[in-house]
């Protein structure tokens, strides 16, 4: 589906009024200012892949503002991928100041107050990311706020290259292979920030973070394998379980806790994917629940439905 706005479609004085509303819906509220005393102009494209959404935003200058009371009502967090392809941008939250020029790109977080700006025309590529898809591939996607990152070459450059392409071709595609597509943009958004040393800092040493990297790498590749468990997570890793314990727990988390996190977090997934059409107990089965009571109890008090409502919810949106 596809979303356009412009402001050529208002009359000049209601333009400024008419492009908060836009923005609204297409990302969140935010409050906006407009440098200067020209006539507003600017247009808005979004296209819907799965669980994220595309959009091209191409205006003059203006400077977004999300305040806290934004906040209240909003359940859902999301994080915003925005690549600028005409001039810098800036961005400020929890105390960090950054610009990005064309040749990069950087996340923002929608659940704290946040201002975002540009004083010239710009033209921006926004991917819009529920908090849910990106932590099923990324731990503690808020580590993500704020970074610049490059886009000039490597997963980086493919990432933004994928975002345009999709663009580009998503006419030629059913809601099948669109939903494909937006995880596939994840994978490689995950692929391009995970290799950065800035998100490994922390209290942990190197080596700490080098065994909680490959646990978690493990933790991925078996989530099918109901007899996984930490103990073979640390065998897999070459390390003790008490130690693999204490790795996880300077995370605030538990090895069981996060093997639990990530079959839940690909359980939703595919019950929120077209494609895959096996029933709610095949799905469980395949992400390694034995005990389809237990599974539903969990994902209700994680996702805050029970999987038949959210197979429910994606079958209607198709």
């Amino acid at each position: 589906m596809q979303l356009t706005y412009s402001t050529f479609d208002s009359r000049p004085s209601e333009r400024r009024r008419a492009w908060q509303r836009a923005i609204a819906d297409i990302y969140f509220p935010l409050e906006l200012a407009f440098p200067g005393t020209r006539v507003f102009e600017g247009t808005l494209d979004a296209w819907t892949l799965g669980p994220v959404s595309i959009s091209r935003n191409c205006s003059n200058g203006v400077l977004y503002r999300r305040h806290e009371q934004h906040l209240l009502e909003e359940q859902d967090e999301n994080y915003l991928v925005t690549v600028p392809e005409l001039a810098e941008v800036r961005f400020v939250q929890d105390g960090r100041d950054v610009s990005c020029s064309p040749g990069g790109f950087l996340i923002e977080r929608s659940h704290l107050p946040y201002e975002f700006s540009h004083r010239d025309p710009a033209s921006l590529w926004v991917l819009k990311v529920p908090n849910a898809v990106l932590e099923a591939r990324i731990r503690r996607p808020e580590r993500l706020a704020t970074l610049r990152f490059d886009a000039r070459s490597g997963a980086g450059a493919l990432f933004v290259d994928m975002l345009r392409l999709a663009v580009a071709r998503i006419s030629e595609f059913d809601a099948a292979s669109r939903h494909l597509i937006g995880n596939q943009l994840v994978e490689l958004l995950a692929a391009a920030v995970a290799a950065d040393e800035r998100l490994l800092m922390g209290s942990s040493t190197s080596v700490r973070n080098a065994h909680l990297c490959r646990a978690e790498a493990v933790i991925r590749s078996r989530l099918a394998d109901p007899q996984l468990s930490p103990q073979s997570v640390a065998d897999a890793c070459g390390i003790s379980l008490r130690y693999l314990q204490q790795i996880f727990e300077a995370e605030n988390t538990t090895v069981g806790g996060q093997i639990r996190a990530q079959r839940l977090a690909l359980c939703d997934e595919r019950l929120r994917d077209p494609r895959f059409r096996g029933s709610i107990s095949e799905i469980a089965y395949e992400c390694g629940f034995s005990d389809q009571a237990q599974f539903s109890r969990n994902y209700r008090a994680r996702f805050g439905c029970t999987p038949r409502q959210t197979r429910a919810e994606a079958q209607r949106g198709c």
